[in-house]
């Protein structure tokens, strides 16, 4: 995961009422998630809240629509009416018509309201997430210690749940040294609304928490899990084991979690291949760096975003060290199942000079490619031609 261009410039776009009010929506949602939950906030509402209830309730007003009436009625807006049923001026394929800021089932912050609070250059969101990520980092060279962060990464990755007493156990090993108190700010009490019969219980799948429905199903927020059907129950913790269950913060599982399965994926499939594919090299200057037999050097970035509009906008050059001779951004073959167009659209609102000097596939049209690549290097066939596994 490579930091994403909220701080950067951006594709030109017209200017559109809907872009502005669309972030501002997203924020307060979070805000509001953060303070107390999306069915349990009181008054007085976080000034972004009211900010976006305003704002909305102008938009309408502007269009003859019948406004929200108060931040519950915006909320309500948010968890039952796509963003393209709203009355805004968006620019042609940003929004999909399913996308919600509020899943309808769970009652929480979809993956795209976390996009587009991040699509704010200014977006509290993304500078969480990138300073601990970037204070990983630091100490981690600071150490001269590149298989530490590795290490950091796959934790994030293969663990977005621990118990008190495990992240304990899991900070006093050597390779987590020089990352002494982090987890302590990453890895925070599970929320008590996903506790069903005094357990928290993970999805097989990835390994995150399971939310209880009321029809006495489970909900997943990882949307590869959701694509392959219903949530396969996994683990059930009891409610203070181990001193108490935690929980990865929810932007970095999204953001570094979710495509870092990607990642672990796309590994696998290349070591099948007999590659030997270098994880976040110079730490996590991009996400894989692939030596072909005959010297090429491919870099790759993914992401798995809901939205490829935002991800286009948000995607950035890969930097040129550790040196390279093609870079790559990949996207997970769920997002292209569900979205046909997914990687024209990312193509689409790109920066020029991104879009020029990267190509966007799928892990599917990757592989592909490299399975070309190595047989004309070998003078014959890549053996292996496996999809891609359940598991991270």
């Amino acid at each position: 995961m490579t930091p994403t261009a909220a701080g950067a410039a951006r594709s030109p776009l017209v200017p559109h009422d809907g872009l502005t009010l669309l972030r501002t929506v997203a924020t307060a949602v979070l805000d509001l998630d953060a303070l107390t939950g999306l069915g349990t906030f009181t008054l007085p509402y976080p000034a972004e809240a009211q900010r976006a209830l305003d704002r909305t309730a102008l938009a309408c007003l502007l269009r003859g629509a019948d406004p929200p009436l108060s931040v519950s009625d915006l909320l309500i807006w948010c968890r039952r009416r796509p963003v393209t049923e709203w009355p805004l001026d968006l620019p042609d394929g940003l929004a999909a018509p399913e996308d919600r800021l509020i899943d309808k089932d769970a009652c929480v912050p979809t993956d795209l309201c976390y996009e587009w609070a991040v699509d704010r250059p200014d977006s509290a969101t993304e500078q969480i997430d990138r300073a601990l990520i970037a204070l990983a980092m630091d100490r981690c060279r600071l150490a001269n210690a590149p298989a530490s962060y590795v290490a950091f990464r796959r934790l994030l990755v293969e663990h977005p749940v621990l118990t008190r007493d495990k992240a304990a156990e899991i900070s006093l090993e050597p390779a987590f040294t020089p990352l002494d108190g982090l987890l302590r700010q990453i890895y925070l009490p599970a929320p008590v609304g996903w506790v069903r019969g005094g357990r928290f219980t993970l999805c097989r799948r990835c390994r995150t928490l399971l939310a209880p429905m009321r029809d006495g199903g489970w909900w997943c927020e990882n949307a590869r899990c959701r694509h392959k059907g219903d949530a396969p129950v996994g683990h059930a913790y009891a409610e203070a084991e181990g001193g108490g269950v935690l929980l990865l913060t929810r932007p970095l599982r999204l953001f570094v979690t979710a495509p870092g399965f990607a990642e672990l994926r796309l590994e696998r499939a290349l070591t099948r291949l007999g590659l030997t594919p270098e994880l976040w090299p110079d730490y996590d200057a991009y996400d894989l760096r692939i030596t072909l037999p005959d010297g090429r050097v491919w870099a790759v970035d993914v992401k798995d975003w809901a939205n490829p509009a935002l991800l286009g906008r948000n995607a950035l050059l890969l930097p040129d060290r550790p040196p390279h001779d093609r870079a790559f951004l990949v996207v997970p073959d769920h997002r292209t199942a569900l979205r046909r167009d997914y990687v024209a659209v990312v193509r689409r609102f790109m920066d020029p000079d991104v879009r020029r000097r990267t190509t966007v596939v799928s892990h599917r049209q990757f592989m592909t490619r490299v399975r070309a690549a190595l047989e004309e290097a070998r003078g014959g066939a890549a053996d292996d031609d496996r999809p891609e596994d359940d598991h991270a």
